[in-house]
């Protein structure tokens, strides 16, 4: 069975436009709240939310849904997603839930689960939610209604846990920093963390409004960290995301490093550490360059479908600990059960400092291969596999590449888009076959 609502990652989509609209999320919570009270007498649920105005909105949905199916409510307000999948496990909640459409403007929202363990959900739970939905809502008696409590020192128990992941021996002191929280779930505890461990830190992207979540600022707009770090003679910078489970990373020339490279750069630090890192989880759009600097120091690269809960799968199926996307979702599974940008960068930090090298220097045996990715905006329900003329436009960039490249085309999860990418050795290469073939699926799409 197709899920009708869970896409890559949670329910994502514009605010006020089916399926995110108050009623539907109270629904949602209702059913969610149903599916469990199968295996749960009292569930109990976490909910935290990034930096949205609409949060406040889908917030009091979610709780009255809960509620009314007789499951308790502990809200956490904006913390990163991250740390909600921890506070879950370390309260012995039934579920972690998040408000957040993570990269996404302000006009969009989203929720997403985590279970007891801090961990994404399988299908099949998101399958049992959907069937639920089809169901009418139920309120339960009076006498069994949910109750709503407050977690006041969540962000602070969160600070804790990520200094907790740094090495005792070790501090951030002589480093300049410059912090991008995106103005969003980060704001204030990731300039914290890396403060209390010691480093000097300039704050960027750090005054939300509610409205400018992501706007120019944090993981998908690196520029502007660049710009903050080379104003400020900063050693490096740190990009977030709106929830805080996305990095990238900058250094003091204005070097952006993207999550292929920290990815490698982190199992670089664990050989040198005398640690066996039989392999790295990577996805579809991971680069050949970092695979190929991979595969020369007897690391092997699994590519999994995009999506760190894809990845998270991958690695946990092998027993392996570091896996990541370009993007900048990167998993330390002994450090943390899910992506956390705060914790991914204090782990690079920590590399750095520990190898007295640069992030330059521990990235001089990978050198990526230029990718071009283009967006083709689709009509809903567009089989974008069978559009005329795609496959043999397709054929033609494999053969011209040879082995020096490789095409993926994917349509979105999280918006109506197919994504064309083209990587090569040589950059024009790239950019034309991805220009290419995004004309064809223009001229041929309806």
């Amino acid at each position: 069975m197709q899920q009708k609502y869970f896409g890559t990652d949670g329910i994502r989509g514009t605010v006020g436009q089916p399926p995110l609209t108050p009623d539907f999320v109270l629904q949602l919570a209702n059913a969610v709240g149903r599916v469990l009270k199968k295996d749960h007498d009292r569930p109990t649920v976490l909910i935290g939310k990034d930096t949205r105005i609409s949060g406040y909105m889908f917030e009091s949905a979610l709780e009255s849904g809960f509620n009314a199916a007789g499951v308790d409510v502990v809200l956490l307000g904006p913390v990163p997603t991250p740390a909600v999948a921890y506070l879950t496990r370390a309260q012995r909640a039934t579920l972690g839930v998040v408000i957040s459409a993570s990269h996404n403007p302000f006009a969009d929202n989203g929720i997403k689960f985590f279970s007891a363990q801090g961990n994404k959900l399988p299908d099949a739970w998101e399958l049992a939610v959907e069937q639920a939905l089809a169901e009418p809502l139920v309120c339960v008696p009076s006498d069994k209604l949910g109750k709503a409590s407050r977690l006041h020192d969540a962000a602070g128990r969160y600070i804790e846990f990520c200094k907790s992941t740094f090495s005792p021996s070790m501090s951030l002191r002589g480093c300049k920093i410059v912090v991008d929280a995106a103005h969003g779930a980060a704001y204030q505890i990731a300039p914290a963390v890396l403060h209390e461990l010691g480093a000097e830190v300039i704050s960027l992207g750090c005054s939300p409004d509610g409205l400018n979540i992501n706007r120019g600022v944090g993981a998908t707009h690196p520029e502007a960290l660049v710009a903050a770090v080379q104003t400020h003679g900063a050693d490096y910078g740190i990009a977030l995301d709106g929830d805080a489970d996305r990095l990238l990373m900058v250094d003091g020339t204005g070097r952006v490093f993207n999550g292929d490279e920290l990815v490698y750069l982190l199992a670089q630090d664990r050989l040198a550490q005398g640690q066996t890192v039989p392999g790295v989880a990577g996805t579809l759009m991971s680069n050949m360059g970092i695979e190929a600097a991979l595969a020369r120091q007897n690391i092997a690269l699994v590519r999994a479908k995009v999506g760190d809960r894809h990845v998270l799968e991958a690695l946990q199926q092998r027993d392996w600990q570091i896996g990541g996307e370009s993007s900048g979702h990167i998993l330390v599974l002994d450090k943390h059960s899910t992506g956390d940008g705060i914790i991914s960068a204090l782990q690079v930090l920590q590399a750095v400092v520990r190898s007295g090298k640069n992030m330059a220097e521990m990235l001089a045996g990978a050198e990526l291969y230029p990718q071009t990715m283009i967006n083709v905006r689709l009509q809903a329900g567009t089989n974008w596999q069978n559009l005329p003329g795609l496959q043999a436009a397709i054929v033609a960039a494999e053969e011209a590449l040879g082995q020096s490249g490789r095409v993926l085309i994917r349509a979105s999860g999280t918006e109506p888009v197919l994504r064309v990418m083209v990587e090569a050795r040589d950059a024009q290469q790239a950019k034309h076959w991805a220009e290419q073939i995004a004309q064809q699926v223009s001229v041929a799409a309806p």
